[in-house]
């Protein structure tokens, strides 16, 4: 075949349909040479390379073509020649490889699992055609204070046989389960890593079975935009089935989130695959220490994006902007943001350019912006990532605290009231606020809640690195007993404390956050690395919801309270100087140990009970008094303080119950009176909701 073609334009870069053609265009400052590859899975198929010629093919450090009679179902890469000296200029340029496009918002991929012969060998980009009807999906925009977040793994979600959905493991598959969303009462799910990575890269091994292991969590990109094809049901379609699982959660009232990976890429270390920015431009794209050319690994993954060269911040820019325009995304979650803080030889800005550019995008001003505030460096700016009140933070104080108490550990409670009121300590500055914090004890990355309650120690030899991998610093308890057990006492300590530190999140200041499948007892069987396990280790067992039925119903009734009640989600921290001595009517919380008036902060302390005051809201709420138990193994006895305008309370919730009877409506809870005495069992917690005077 003989394509006709004209010098094209440098802008947009990626490859663009226009009215001639299709316009295509890469930047690299370094290149000496670059080719367009071109490919057609037709019969007989065939292979095209177009040199471009820099004097009309270049403008500045773009290379661009416009291809007249391109058909539109062609794959496409790049070639590109230049320099290879590692180890002097820093330069990687090879001939020998066929690259991916950076700008492709859709990359050639075949089923889950199926190797990925045409990586580096073949062109693999396609290009976006444009055409989809949104009918009229407009963003959300829920507040994030009155937000909850579920975290989900797309094929872990429904891949496994009890998820009886049509299309498991895919985009489709979410969309099948968006009735149980809904009843769970999640306002937003959180994707981890839907953009294109190859599950199959060399990895690990089962000791066992001396199976080859997946990377199944995909914190691996080949690209920043294209949504992976295998979690389609149509390898043809990832563009179409990801806009119609968008369309249909937002059609149920539920946000998308997704995590991002813009710290490193897919291509390692030195001994990596070449799939794109290594052969594009080695230098601009990734961290170099300048004195040896090796490349500076903050992300613990072999490479560093330079994310604050002005080159890769407008990649990063152009895609977030992407995934808002044209995939109606609501949010992002940056994944080891912190180092998105580095300069060019790794060193912590100041006021990081690209930090502050997500912040103040004009397409971005709706979105929400959560920073993973760490790196794998050892870099933690948790409550100082950014001054920028738009920031939201992955709140790891929350999660250590939180679990610190409910292990039993002295002196936890004065941090566990911090955590509670919103971690102003962290936040308040810079006129933020408590959703400023994303509050959670679980997340993708360690133990399950189940896991939590049941392991002292990770369980990951099954991950091939003998048990070297994952967190050693679990703060974890495992009731008496490692792992499964049939002993009643243990296994009821274990529900306790399970819904015990859900009430804390679901009742505490800032944004919640859940792990999918937390809610209905999912384990990993002490596995708390579990990123290369595709099996039901990682999968969602669905039939847990059956059996574990009480404890579903516990979050869900949770949930519903916290969306219900105001009181839970402020808008700004609690007075500071509020006066202890003034009347209870006056003060917006109150703290006590077991008698009002009374507060022990001392590290013998293993109680706390606070009043939230419902009179103090416009319009009011209702009072609550939570009262925790952190003795591991001592029930104790609670005098509970007046509520306010003359009302009455009633016990809502009582985890050292059984379930059912463990979350009841306010209509059918015990009374209980000013001044009464109230027992709760080791590990507990009880809630009181105030009631008018009948």
């Amino acid at each position: 075949m003989i394509f006709q073609t004209l010098s094209g334009l440098p802008v947009p870069l990626g490859n663009s349909v226009t009215p001639q053609g299709i316009n295509f265009a890469i930047f690299s400052r370094n290149a000496q040479a670059v080719s367009l590859v071109l490919a057609m899975d037709r019969t007989p198929p065939g292979q095209w390379e177009i040199p471009l010629n820099p004097k009309y093919n270049k403008t500045g450090d773009i290379w661009h073509i416009l291809v007249i009679n391109a058909p539109p179902d062609l794959r496409y890469g790049f070639r590109i020649k230049g320099p290879h000296d590692p180890a002097g200029t820093g330069h990687a340029f090879d001939d020998r490889r066929i690259l991916l496009d950076p700008y492709a918002r859709e990359i050639h991929s075949p089923d889950w699992g199926w190797e990925r012969s045409c990586l580096g060998k073949e062109p693999c980009c396609l290009v976006d055609l444009p055409g989809y009807d949104w009918e009229g999906d407009r963003p959300l925009n829920i507040p994030l204070k009155d937000s909850i977040i579920y975290e989900l793994h797309v094929r872990g979600f429904t891949r496994d046989p009890s998820s009886q959905v049509a299309h498991p493991g895919t985009f489709r598959g979410i969309i099948d389960k968006i009735g149980y969303l809904k009843r769970l009462g999640i306002t937003a799910v959180e994707l981890m890593p839907v953009t294109e990575f190859d599950e199959n890269e060399p990895i690990f091994v089962h000791p066992q079975t001396k199976e080859a292991l997946k990377n199944f969590w995909g914190y691996s990109p080949l690209s920043f935009f294209a949504p992976k094809c295998s979690y389609s049901s149509d390898l043809e379609a990832p563009l179409r089935e990801f806009r119609d699982m968008v369309k249909a959660l937002h059609r149920a009232g539920i946000e998308v989130i997704l995590d991002i990976v813009y710290n490193h890429t897919a291509e390692g270390g030195a001994d990596g695959p070449t799939t794109s920015f290594r052969g594009i431009d080695n230098t601009i794209y990734y961290l170099l220490d300048p004195r040896t050319r090796d490349y500076l690994n903050y992300s613990g993954c072999g490479n560093t994006c330079n994310c604050n060269h002005p080159i890769v911040r407008n990649l990063i820019m152009d895609a977030l902007r992407w995934w808002v325009v044209e995939m109606h995304v609501d949010g992002f979650r940056f994944d080891l943001a912190s180092i998105l803080g580095r300069d060019a030889r790794g060193q912590v800005l100041a006021n990081p350019p690209v930090v502050e550019m997500i912040a103040e995008d004009p397409i971005l001003a709706d979105t929400k912006i959560i920073a993973e505030a760490w790196d794998a460096a050892g870099l933690y700016q948790v409550g100082s990532f950014s001054p920028h009140p738009r920031w939201a933070e992955w709140n790891g104080r929350f999660r250590d605290d939180v679990r610190a108490f409910c292990c039993g550990r002295p002196g936890t409670v004065p941090a566990l009231a911090t955590r509670i009121a919103g971690s102003s300590d962290l936040y308040q500055a810079n006129g933020r606020s408590p959703s400023n914090s994303i509050n959670f004890i679980t997340s993708h990355d360690g133990f399950t809640l189940s896991d939590l309650v049941s392991y002292n120690h990770k369980q990951n030899l099954i991950n091939g690195e003998d048990n070297r991998d994952g967190d050693n610093n679990n703060i974890s308890w495992n009731s008496g007993t490692e792992g499964p057990t049939t002993d009643r006492r243990i296994l009821e300590l274990r529900s306790r404390r399970l819904r015990t530190m859900a009430a804390i999140l679901l009742l505490s200041q800032g944004v919640p956050m859940l792990v999918a499948g937390d809610e209905f007892g999912r384990s990993q069987h002490g596995n708390n690395n579990a990123w290369c396990q595709d099996n039901p280790i990682s999968w969602l067992d669905w039939s847990l919801t059956r059996k574990n039925t009480h404890q579903l119903r516990f979050f869900r009734k949770l949930i519903a309270l916290r969306k219900a009640h105001p009181l839970f989600r402020r808008e700004d921290f609690f007075p500071h100087d509020q006066d202890p001595h003034l009347h209870v009517h006056c003060l917006e919380i109150l703290w006590q140990s077991l008698k009002p008036g009374q507060q022990d902060w001392s590290e013998a302390c293993h109680t706390l009970a606070f009043l939230l005051n419902g009179a103090s809201l416009e319009p009011e709420d209702d009072d609550f008094f939570v009262m925790l138990n952190g003795h591991p193994d001592q029930e104790v006895r609670f005098v509970v303080p007046a509520p306010t305008r003359e009302r009455c309370w009633v016990r809502i919730i009582d985890t050292g119950r059984r379930g059912p009877r463990d979350f009841v409506d306010p209509d059918r809870g015990d009374a209980v009176e000013y001044g009464q005495s109230v027992a709760v069992a080791n590990m507990g917690c009880v809630v009181l909701q105030s009631q008018p005077r009948r």
